[in-house]
């Protein structure tokens, strides 16, 4: 990792700012990496949810897949040392709308055996009232 040598060598020639420079961003890179992986179980969420919406049933498979989702946002959103969370509910909610349109996309191909199109499967289920499920998931203690 590039960052980690030039901060070294920002170190060993005590040029300070420099390596806070590079650490502030390494923190950002982390950040990112970590907003990155939540999105991406937030989309799985979502990708369930739908289905369970539009159909109106679950499966154990899709129950599964909820609850490790959950898991995965709850744990890679908790900072480990300094405590708190990496997301805040409002950028959680920012996020529930960023990855909404994929995961339609993908329960559309999959609902109702993929029959029906994005705004046809939308039209089973009101979309606020999911988003706000999700939301609410992921806020939920887990115990």
């Amino acid at each position: 990792m590039e960052e980690l040598s030039a901060l070294r060598n920002c170190l060993e020639n005590r040029d300070y700012e420099a390596a806070l420079r590079i650490v502030e961003e390494m923190e950002e890179m982390s950040r990112e990496d970590k907003i990155n992986k939540i999105g991406s179980f937030i989309k799985v969420l979502l990708i369930h949810l739908i289905k369970q919406y539009a159909e109106k049933r679950t499966t154990r498979s899709w129950e599964a897949s909820i609850f490790n989702a959950l898991f995965e946002i709850r744990k890679r959103n908790q900072r480990r040392k300094s405590g708190g969370r990496y997301m805040s509910d409002a950028e959680m909610l920012e996020s529930i709308e960023a990855h909404y349109p994929a995961a339609l996309r993908y329960a559309a191909l999959e609902a109702f055996g993929g029959r029906y199109d994005e705004s046809e499967i939308e039209e089973l289920f009101s979309v606020n009232e999911l988003k706000q499920a999700a939301l609410d998931m992921i806020a939920a203690d887990p115990s």
